[in-house]
């Protein structure tokens, strides 16, 4: 549920739609349940006090206008209170008990008639004494009353209302009247039953009205999600459909411009990249031809050096030396165009990497030997077998090797061979100058030197890196790297051992734990 919440904005949008409702709703229903409640309660109190008061009346009158002076014909017409007073009642809604006064002087004779099925005990002793010095007033208090149905106590409010009485030749007596209000409970339980069923089914019809609302607002919304990926897919003519004069409408609208927009200017990118390419191929194969016989030229000239005097012996090495150079450029622009027409294929074949580690380091020791740095090899026993193309891999490792003799400054090289379940990977580091963040960052641009002001002894073109990335890209790899100033740096090669499928974790680390630097 929460995934879904957090992936669709429909879904936010009705369950916010829907909780806001259910408060509103609750808080409503709240009030209304309370208000009928509190009305339901006042009614029936006024209707309770003025039939407690005509009964009181009634009472006193009967016990004012008798002529009975013994205690039994008393007795009798004390008894005939509760009778008469239930009958003029609701049904089985209203209990009469006539009480006699505690603390009259003389013996207390006869006896107070009281409802069948009534408590005393749900009469306070604080509201009989509120009721004793009430001076002929009514008062009421509500209580809650106990009953029995079907083996179980059912309780259910109710209200009582108490009166002095005076009787001629009994004394002081309290009448009080108790009042059942379990119908009118009910009544109010099946008022708030409603509310509940209906803010229940008023929510639900919320919900599908915000969904369907929100559908329809969400709609192009996910259309435009829709079309923007078919754009980013590379169907640059993808757009969408306007209709109206609404906000949709101008949103249609402004995105069909921006895609115009986009289209344009990645058309004319794409066509001036293509143009470069072919500038770069073209150019590159027409060099070949005056290059072959600048190459003779020059290696005859190299061969015949030492039968010319030390000026021109001087010239031929500088020449023979650049052109060299010349070649070893000429070639790596006619890969990295290549490269960029997507007519590379890699020959992928199981090998053996710690085989291919030491083919490279072998090819570059005369350039360590020269620069007076030492390779140190730290590598697992036995084979390293993984799925690559073992000559642009050795390319690579070439080109990282010559990179850390460069900038080594003459200390020890070390590489590190690794291997997971999934994948292999090799580390090559320098103990030499470094780089700071901002290098790190074009490490892998074309032509890019961190220090163009040193001196180079390797030959280098400036695409050494920017090939080794794409060869690793070529394999589904990654070539990450670490650097920092005075501290050296770090180039990670890291493979798949199965072509296509995942690298979760390399084999090797970076010197530091959470692996600053780039990461390709």
């Amino acid at each position: 549920m929460l995934k879904l919440l957090r992936r669709s904005v429909q879904a936010r949008a009705v369950a916010t739609t829907v909780a806001l409702s259910g408060v509103l709703i609750a808080a409503l229903g709240g009030f209304l349940s309370f208000s009928i409640g509190n009305g339901l309660f006042e009614a029936r109190l006024s209707q309770i006090l003025a039939e407690s008061e005509a009964a009181v009346i009634d009472v006193q009158n009967t016990f004012a206008a008798s002529s009975v002076n013994d205690e039994v014909a008393l007795q009798i017409l004390l008894n005939s209170v509760v009778p008469k007073l239930e009958a003029t009642g609701v049904a089985d809604t209203r209990r009469v008990a006539l009480l006699r006064s505690p603390g009259q002087a003389g013996i207390q004779l006869l006896q107070s008639p009281i409802s069948s099925g009534l408590d005393t005990q749900v009469i306070g002793q604080s509201f009989r004494e509120e009721v004793r010095n009430s001076a002929g007033r009514v008062l009421y208090q509500s209580i809650q009353l106990s009953f029995a149905e079907n083996g179980i106590v059912r309780l259910s409010p109710g209200i009582v209302v108490g009166s002095p009485v005076e009787i001629p030749l009994a004394g002081k007596y309290e009448l009080y009247l108790v009042f059942d209000l379990s119908s009118d409970q009910q009544t109010l339980d099946f008022v708030q039953q409603t509310l509940l069923i209906g803010g229940l089914v008023l929510i639900v019809i919320i919900g599908g009205v915000s969904y369907v609302v929100t559908s329809w607002l969400v709609r192009p919304v996910k259309v435009a999600a829709e079309v923007s990926e078919e754009i980013a897919d590379g169907a640059l003519d993808v757009r969408l459909l306007e209709k109206g004069e609404d906000v949709i409408a101008v949103l249609a609208r402004s995105f069909n411009k921006m895609a115009d927009s986009l289209q344009r200017q990645i058309t004319k990118l794409a066509s001036v990249s293509k143009m470069q390419q072919r500038f770069v191929s073209d150019v590159s194969h027409e060099l070949r031809t005056p290059l072959t016989t600048i190459k003779l030229a020059g290696d005859l000239l190299f061969e015949a050096r030492d039968t010319l005097d030390p000026t021109l012996r001087r010239s031929a090495e500088l020449l023979h030396g650049q052109i060299v150079r010349f070649e070893v450029l000429l070639n790596d622009l006619l890969e990295i165009s290549r490269y960029d027409a997507g007519a590379v294929r890699a020959e992928l074949e199981i090998h053996d990497l710690n085989q291919v580690v030491g083919n490279a380091i072998a090819s570059i020791d005369p350039l360590a030997k020269n620069r007076g740095s030492r390779v140190e090899v730290v590598a697992p026993n036995g084979e390293i077998l993984a799925e690559f193309d073992a000559r642009r891999i050795e390319r690579l490792l070439r080109n990282l090797l010559a990179n850390a003799i460069e900038h080594g400054e003459g200390k020890p090289i070390r590489v590190e061979v690794g291997e997971n379940a999934h994948a292999v990977a090799v580390n090559v580091s320098d103990r030499g100058i470094g780089m700071t963040k901002a290098q790190l960052e074009r490490v892998f641009d074309r032509f890019w030197r961190a220090d163009p002001a040193r001196k180079r002894t390797s030959g280098g073109t400036g695409l050494g890196l920017a090939i080794s990335l794409e060869d690793t890209m070529l394999h589904g790899g990654t070539l990450d790297v670490w650097a920092a100033p005075d501290a050296g740096a770090t180039f990670r090669l890291t493979l798949p051992k199965v072509q296509g499928s995942e690298i979760t974790e390399s084999p090797l680390v970076l010197p530091n734990s959470d692996e600053p630097g780039d990461k390709a």
